[in-house]
């Protein structure tokens, strides 16, 4: 298998318990960090391990990087090692529906160079659906081994996405809710808005009512319509705290569209210089089509 932007519950049931394959469950809250793994102690995949948000898949020490710095590398590789994950394996990642944290961890495998990593589609939800196997408590995941660098070209510094904004440089796509975006209301960070010259491209627009991703061929006309005359390598994506900007990442990869990269502190980094313009409003709206 070569699974390497999403994969169905259906699917993953065929290969479920082989060698080749780790499951990593990422559920997580942001107003309670310990949800995730409690309910992952209740009922999981079976055969899953558990990546907490802001243990495994942050640094939360790093000051002026935003709420969810990247974690080091070699402390992120000391994780996957845990999980039991090596360079060989097809990683599957998922939380409870929307894909929203299972992205990150998705993400930051690619960072490594680690192509073999796909989100489960619906999560959890689809999972049980699906019928498929279900383990609790904590498993005995025999460990893994992993020595990798991130490829830092992928990420995109404040510094570097204030200059190509200064420039015209890029297309920065928000993939925060409206109402955060426009200012409205802002229940994380100190300061409401988005950064002057962004669109808005809320990530629970990737998907359909049931907690599955459109079709590739829709996200393809809905992205190209925000980004046109620009090429996908031409666009940075942000949100809060470069979590759910992961998403639309997944979402525009899935669609064909490549090579876009992400603002890792996005907007918690941006507002925590008073220095920095802030907008408030709609913003820029996206081309017609």
């Amino acid at each position: 298998m070569d699974w390497r932007t999403l994969v169905s519950a259906d699917e993953l049931k065929q290969v479920q318990g082989t060698a080749e394959v780790s499951i990593v469950d990422c559920r997580f809250d942001l107003r309670d960090p310990s949800a995730g793994e409690r309910a992952f102690a209740l009922g999981h995949i079976a055969g899953a391990s558990y990546a907490h948000l802001e243990r495994d898949l942050s640094e939360m020490g790093r000051a002026g990087r935003g709420r969810h710095p990247l974690p080091d590398a070699e402390r992120f590789c000391a994780a996957l090692a845990r999980f039991g994950i090596t360079p060989r394996h097809q990683v599957v990642a998922y939380d409870g529906r929307d894909g929203a944290f299972a992205s990150r961890l998705w993400w930051l495998l690619r960072l490594l160079g680690h192509e073999r990593v796909a989100v489960l589609e619906g999560g959890l939800e689809a999972w049980i659906r699906a019928g498929g196997a279900m383990g609790s408590g904590t498993p005995r995941i025999r460990a893994g081994g992993y020595r990798a660098r991130f490829r830092v070209r992928d990420v995109v510094s404040t510094a570097v996405l204030a200059a190509r904004l200064a420039n015209g440089g890029t297309t920065l796509i928000d993939a925060r809710a409206r109402e955060r975006f426009r200012g409205e209301i802002e229940p994380l960070d100190p300061v409401a808005g988005h950064v002057p010259g962004a669109i808005n491209r809320p990530y629970i627009e990737n998907l359909e009512t049931n907690g599955l991703f459109k079709q590739s061929s829709a996200l393809r006309q809905e992205f190209e319509c925000i980004i046109r005359p620009r090429s996908p390598d031409e666009v940075v994506l942000m949100c809060g705290s470069g979590v759910t900007a992961c998403h639309n990442l997944l979402a525009m990869e899935y669609a064909g569209l490549h090579g876009a990269r992400i603002y890792a502190g996005s907007w918690s980094e941006w507002c925590s210089d008073p220095h920095r313009p802030v907008q408030r409003g709609d913003g820029i709206a996206p081309p017609m089509v």
